[in-house]
């Protein structure tokens, strides 16, 4: 029993490498936010004993300013020195309480920190910051692995269901620049993008797996969907100020969101692992629950993931810096609805940053306190 319970600490250091938040965020004014599985954010989170509880936070930055329409970039906002510049920072600090070897909780709280720099939303005469900050949008929620963990070491799959609650602000506002009376500043909500909620309840579905493929390494892969029922959440764009066509987007759209993840880790030694894989992750077009009126960006992005991890005894620290390969900003609702009734080709841009960092730390307070033993790693490099 001994020897299988540090097995499974060992298949724990390995997904350590399975890193940053495990269902994460595509990088952009792509009103995609800080957002991680709601049942912990890695799988070594995950693999908890009875009684076990796992803390940790994960920090987030990027910065977002290639614009695309479609999958075509517009170098000339960057070299004209029009383009919308997002800083994201972002904390989610997390617990998983592990309720029995298979099911699991967690509850996620997450924080932000964003600006936000351009010339059109302050007149298109001088470039201006906006500023956010505070509690997002909080999620709790449960997992169960299909397999039992000591039975199936070498492969499992985990199932979750999650509630996200409307905990962060969806109306935060800041001074905008020669766009009142007379060209004066006025107080208005941010941009959607920097909004720290989006004022919906949301169901989150979720999965995420692990595999061993060869000696010390395993495939690993996970996903989730996460659906708002709420069509708008009552705050202004002014978007309608910018164009007519705008007016269906005067007010904020509550999206649903979606991520997919997958790769291979490969332990290097007794307390280092890495991973290498792939990432897709966005906000559809349409929402699969409710209506599809009000403003979103819609928009996904598909990005190569090398992480390294470090993991001694309970404490797990590790480093992911997923980069973009392909960023995609899609017709909108309003672009489609436009085309068809002027009959010229019309579709939106979003901005989008070519990396984001991405940092956690965890430790595991064990009901049961395991070590590994150095023959036992021997054994396992055998």
């Amino acid at each position: 029993m001994m020897k299988t319970t540090r097995s499974l600490t060992i298949l724990c250091f390995i997904l350590t490498s399975f890193i940053g938040s495990q269902f994460a965020q595509a990088q952009g004014c792509v009103a995609i936010r800080h957002f991680s599985s709601c049942v912990g954010t890695t799988l070594e989170n995950n693999l908890l004993g009875a009684g076990d509880i796992q803390v940790g936070s994960n920090y987030r930055y990027f910065k977002s300013f290639r614009h695309f329409r479609g999958t075509e970039e517009e170098p000339d906002r960057v070299a004209n020195e029009t383009e919308v510049i997002n800083h994201s920072h972002s904390w989610d600090f997390f617990l998983t309480y592990g309720i029995t070897d298979r099911l699991y909780a967690s509850i996620t709280i997450p924080t932000v920190i964003n600006t936000r720099s351009s010339l059109y939303e302050h007149g298109r005469t001088e470039r201006n910051t906006t500023f956010s900050r505070g509690l997002a949008d909080i999620r709790v929620g449960m997992g169960y692995w299909v397999f039992d963990p000591v039975e199936h070491q070498n492969g499992n799959l985990a199932l979750g269901l999650g509630l996200k609650l409307p905990t962060g602000n969806y109306n935060a506002s800041d001074i905008f620049y020669n766009v009142g009376p007379e060209g004066s500043p006025q107080v208005r909500p941010v941009d959607q993008s920097i909004q720290p909620g989006d004022g919906g309840f949301g169901i989150t579905l979720d999965f995420q797996f692990y595999q061993k493929i060869a000696e010390k390494f395993f495939a690993y892969g996970g996903g989730f969907y996460l659906i708002n029922p709420r069509e708008t959440n009552g705050t202004r764009t002014f978007r309608e100020t910018l164009s007519p066509i705008l007016q269906n987007e005067a007010i904020m759209a509550v999206p649903d969101q979606f991520s997919l993840r997958a790769g291979v880790s490969h332990a290097f030694g007794a307390n280092f692992s890495g991973s290498l894989g792939a990432r897709y992750e966005g906000v559809p077009v349409k929402d699969l629950i409710g209506g599809n009126e009000g403003f979103r960006r819609p928009g996904n992005v598909l990005s190569i993931d090398p992480g390294i991890a470090f993991m001694k005894n309970n404490l797990s620290l590790n480093l992911n810096v997923p980069f973009a390969v392909r960023r995609d900003r899609p017709q909108s609702v309003t672009d489609k609805e436009t085309e068809q009734l002027t009959g010229e080709p019309r579709n939106g841009d979003a901005a989008f940053a070519d990396y984001l960092i991405n940092v956690g730390v965890s430790y595991r307070f064990a009901n049961k306190k395991v070590k590994v033993a150095p023959e036992l790693m021997n054994e396992f490099k055998n």
